[in-house]
């Protein structure tokens, strides 16, 4: 007897699921996604035979009783890869990573995978099994512990699991995954929802950590349903611009960890290096000094860094001014300059102001306020700034400068890296005991206008 062929209707877009087509998404209210895909789910099988050793049966535990020693993290050998985690990956965990194509996820992942010293299965759908290796050897040759598999059907992996028993498991790309128990294609939502919920089964069950790689939309968001961020554990995000060798790894979801860590990584032709000190990298090196230029320091997580601000103020050439940032919120720029002309008297109304942020990083903290200011009233006067001032604080609506947190940190990176004098807040409390560098304490914009006109 045939069997009946099941259809639904999904959003290609937010995933929720209706009985039949119509126009419009009731949930993200977007036209023309709703799609209609075929479902047909015959009686599942476990991923793993009943009797297997490994199953592990789930009851009620007082959470006093709950040991979590046995379970302590997996060390990637990656510095930058266990910060943003972390500090390493939780057994049993389901990550999720996303970036734009080209931009170096494959390479890092098999990159951890080849260091790693558990043994690691690498499924790949989107390259052959030679491809990998032909990658592999330019990375690191020498290795024991990858297995490589070039799969994309969920019920072989599972039984190469079996065979296998890996310490992590590695998928390259949830997009590319089907499930029997599916009838539609691979990539649609019924599609990436039963794989990742199959994966999800497996990594909770067996405590094995699972890294899945997803595919990005135009609009810069993991593909798919946004339920899949809601089902994985930690949601990575690896960006950068192609056309610069630096890449930026953040944890946009994290439930082990921060989600304000970051990572920072140099693509080579041998793969991507950790990058230790993103400070150097981040100031530009010159051999006179320029207008326009401060340094920032500001934190990232627990990380301080210290960036170049670029300014460049000049005379509108066309009717009405241009206001540009790059790397930083344009809007507070905007409250900057009317800042600057209201209570320093700098008329820059009818001025060009461009602001960069050196390294192509974005930085929303508010302590980059005083290198702003400064690296405008620095072009603005055609002054250069002594290239080892930096400053750190935040510029109030009415002039104030006000104290940012963690002060001290900032303070020490700066004394580390040779800077002589950093400007802060008045108001800062801190308790360094005779620090090497001078600490500049003010309590207004028109302070700091002293100093640089």
């Amino acid at each position: 007897m045939a069997t009946k062929v099941k259809t639904t209707f999904f959003c290609q877009n937010c995933g929720t699921q209706y009985a039949k087509w119509q126009g419009q998404c009731n949930a993200c209210k977007e036209w023309n996604t709703i799609a209609e895909e075929l479902i047909q789910k015959p009686e599942k099988s476990d991923w793993k035979p009943a009797a297997s050793p490994t199953k592990r049966v789930s009851k009620p535990l007082k959470i006093n009783d709950i040991d979590v020693s046995e379970d302590a993290r997996l060390n990637t050998l990656d510095s930058e890869f266990n910060r943003v985690l972390g500090g390493g990956i939780v057994p049993g965990s389901l990550t999720l990573l996303g970036g734009e194509p080209g931009i170096g996820k494959s390479t890092l992942l098999l990159q951890i995978s080849l260091k790693l010293p558990y043994k690691t299965l690498y499924v790949s759908g989107e390259e052959s099994q030679k491809q990998i290796k032909m990658r592999a050897e330019r990375i690191n040759p020498e290795t024991s512990n990858c297995y490589i598999l070039t799969e994309t059907k969920t019920q072989n992996i599972f039984k190469q699991i079996q065979d296998l028993e890996p310490d992590i498991v590695i998928i390259d790309s949830i997009q590319t995954l089907h499930s029997d128990y599916i009838e539609s294609s691979s990539g649609s939502i019924s599609q990436i929802k039963e794989c990742t919920t199959e994966l999800i089964k497996f990594a909770k069950e067996t405590a094995t950590p699972v890294i899945l790689i997803g595919h990005i939309t135009k609009e810069g968001h993991i593909a798919g349903p946004k339920i899949l961020e809601h089902m994985v554990d930690t949601v990575l995000q690896f960006e950068g611009d192609r056309n610069h060798v630096f890449r930026i790894l953040r944890a946009n979801k994290n439930r082990f960890g921060s989600t304000n860590e970051l990572g920072i990584y140099e693509m080579q032709g041998s793969g991507l290096r950790e990058v230790s000190n993103p400070s150097e990298i981040l100031i530009s090196k010159k051999d006179e000094e320029l207008s326009g230029n401060a340094i920032a320091a500001t934190l990232e997580g627990m990380r301080p860094l210290m960036i170049e601000v670029q300014a460049l103020v000049s005379t509108a050439v066309y009717g009405t001014p241009q206001r540009s940032a790059t790397g930083f919120n344009a809007k507070r720029l905007n409250m900057l300059l009317a800042v600057l002309e209201k209570r320093a008297g700098f008329r820059l109304g009818a001025k060009d102001v461009f602001l960069n942020i050196t390294g192509g990083i974005t930085v929303d903290d508010p302590a980059i306020d005083l290198a702003v200011i400064a690296a405008i009233l620095s072009s603005n006067e055609d002054e250069a700034l002594q290239r080892d001032f930096c400053f750190a604080a935040e510029v109030g609506l009415s002039g104030e400068i006000r104290p940012v947190q963690r002060i001290e940190q900032r303070i020490l990176e700066a004394e580390k890296l040779g800077f002589s004098a950093i400007f802060v807040s008045k108001y800062n409390k801190m308790s360094l005991k005779s620090p090497k560098i001078k600490i500049q304490r003010i309590s207004k914009i028109e302070d700091l206008v002293d100093f640089i006109v």
